[in-house]
Formats: C-alpha cells, sequence, structure tokens
C-alpha cells in the first residue's frame, strides 16, 4: 500500500474503492459519471466505475492525515474504459515488468498478416494499428494465460471491430468468444512525460515470433513523418511489432509501435500515447461501420428542413 501524508482536512470523506483501497479528502463535485476529491495537496477525479461506497462525514469530523491508494489499482481519469495513470509509478527492471505484463500483449492475425495488440481493459478491448487489420474482417487474437506460474496459448476467434481511424494508424477491437474470461490490461502511461534519452522497452510479435523484447531509449519525441510527430527509439522495431506497446520503465504505455526504417538500425518509431487517448475517448466518432468498412467515421443524419404552416 502507498501512503500520501500530510493532508490536513477539516472534513474528511471516504471513497470507497475496488479492491478494498479508498481515497479521504474532500469532495469537491459528484457527478453522475465521476467524483472529484481534494487530497490536500492535489486534486483527483474518480471515474464511477472504480466507486464502491462513497462515506461523507460530518462538519465534525475530525481531521485525516493519511490516504492509502492500492498500488493494483491505479489512480485513473477519464471515462474509466481504460487505466491511465495520474502520476508515473515507481521504477522497475524490465524483467519484473514483462512478467507483469506478458498476459496484455497479444498478437493479431488476418488471413494476410499479423501484428500485435495490447488489452485496455478486462472486457476485453484491444488496441493495434488500423493498417494490422485494414481490408480484414476474419481476425483472431492469440493470448498467453498464466495457469499455475505457466503460460497457455489462448486463440480467440470471435473478434470485433469497434473503430479505426486509417489518418493516424489505431483501431479498436474486441474480443468476444462466450468463454473468454476477464483479461488483463495495461496502464497508459504519458508520452508528454518522457525526456529524451530514457529506457524504453517493446513487446510484441516481430516476424511471428511472440512475446519478443527489445530495449531501447528514447531517441527524440518530435520526428515529424509524412505530417505526424512520432516518437523514435532504438529499441529494435520490425514486421509483426505493428499495434503492439511501447512501454516506459513504470510499466505504462507511451505509444504504439508502428513501423522502422528499413534500411538503418535501431530507427524505430511509435505513435504517442496521447493519439491513443484521444482515439478512445472519442471512440463513438470513430466507429465502425460494417456498411462502409472503409469509412473511419459515423457521421450523423443532417437535420430535415421542416415546413412551417401558416396561417392566412
Amino acid at each position: 500500500m502507498a501512503a500520501f501524508c500530510g493532508a490536513e482536512l477539516s472534513r474528511a470523506d471516504t471513497i470507497q474503492l475496488k479492491d478494498q483501497a479508498a481515497v479521504v479528502g474532500k469532495i469537491l463535485a459528484d457527478k453522475h459519471d465521476e467524483v472529484v476529491v481534494d487530497i490536500g495537496y492535489t486534486v483527483l477525479v474518480i471515474p464511477r466505475g472504480q466507486i464502491i461506497k462513497i462515506s461523507q462525514a460530518n462538519a465534525a469530523a475530525p481531521a485525516t492525515k493519511v490516504v492509502a491508494l492500492d498500488p493494483k489499482e491505479p489512480v485513473v481519469r477519464g471515462s474509466g474504459f481504460y487505466a491511465s495513470t495520474v502520476k508515473p509509478a515507481a521504477v522497475r527492471n524490465v524483467r519484473d515488468l514483462v512478467n507483469l505484463l506478458g498476459e496484455a500483449v497479444v498478437q493479431v492475425r488476418t488471413p494476410s498478416g499479423l501484428g500485435s495488440g495490447f488489452i485496455i481493459n478486462e472486457d476485453g478491448f484491444l488496441i493495434t494499428n488500423f493498417h494490422v487489420i485494414e481490408g480484414e474482417t476474419q481476425i483472431s487474437v492469440e493470448v498467453y494465460h498464466q495457469q499455475g506460474g505457466e503460460l497457455e496459448r489462448k486463440s480467440y476467434k470471435q473478434v470485433r471491430i469497434i473503430a479505426i481511424n486509417k489518418f493516424d494508424d489505431v483501431a479498436l477491437l474486441r474480443i468476444e468468444d462466450k468463454d473468454a474470461p476477464k483479461f488483463k490490461a495495461v496502464t497508459l502511461g504519458s508520452a508528454d512525460a518522457l525526456s529524451v534519452g530514457e529506457s524504453v522497452f517493446a513487446i510484441g510479435s516481430p516476424l511471428g515470433l511472440e512475446r519478443t523484447v527489445t530495449e531501447g531509449i528514447l531517441s527524440t519525441k518530435t520526428r515529424q513523418l509524412q505530417g505526424a510527430l512520432y516518437l523514435q527509439t532504438t529499441a529494435q522495431i520490425n514486421p509483426g511489432n505493428s499495434g503492439g506497446p511501447l512501454f516506459n520503465m513504470s510499466g505504462e504505455v507511451v505509444g504504439i509501435t508502428n513501423m522502422k526504417i528499413t534500411f538503418g538500425e535501431g530507427l524505430g518509431f511509435a505513435i504517442p500515447v496521447e493519439t491513443v487517448k484521444f482515439f478512445l475517448d472519442h471512440r463513438d466518432a470513430f466507429a465502425y461501420s460494417n456498411d462502409n468498412p472503409s469509412n473511419p467515421y459515423r457521421y450523423l443524419e443532417p437535420p430535415s428542413h421542416t415546413r412551417q404552416s401558416v396561417e392566412e
């Protein structure tokens, strides 16, 4: 358990979260989709989906000095559709992080090829590159579940395209097999918080070699290619890595690996995770349509013109 200390509060409200975690502070706003809490030196925005119970204290409640958070349940912001940390978690080594994150990184297969992806919530929603599934409707996802300390490979065939944005090369899929369990998911971090020279690592399926880990550094955050800004990394990226996650050393996704320069080494590129967050937060606008599978947007019908009758 991590503890935040030193918050003298004249009124203490308790927000009970999942997994026996709790946040203690002063509720500033209680909305239908989120609760805003002042814990003394900062303000947390907690999605309703993470809250089990709220206990509001009266004015005579004693001051509280400790706020306890369960590190297994990261503080998230946004809709709660995905987990996103407010600040980076503790730095760990790659070996430990791979053991923690391996189940959430998947292989995406189509009749014409394969790529990688990563699961963003326990209900089987996952992110990959648009070019991995472009023009395809028959998609399968390979997941490695940990069973009794060993990895068990499971192939899921009922995979639906939820949303696509071919201009940013991102796609949202969902595993819908009836026997699918609750999935392990990644946490989205911040590419903006990275510094050039920081260590990063990728997990994916280069050339079909699933669960391959490559480590490197962030070479630049602002490499402009084809009118867009990319993260450039020395972590080795190859065909099959496309759609997989690029992690910081806290185990948070900071980008989607999507291409490399073929005639050079250590020149891999990733889409910043901020692009992914925007896509997920506005996923209804990018909803995939079976009637027009090439269209990355869902347009609303224009309003009809109504005639007003005039009484003479």
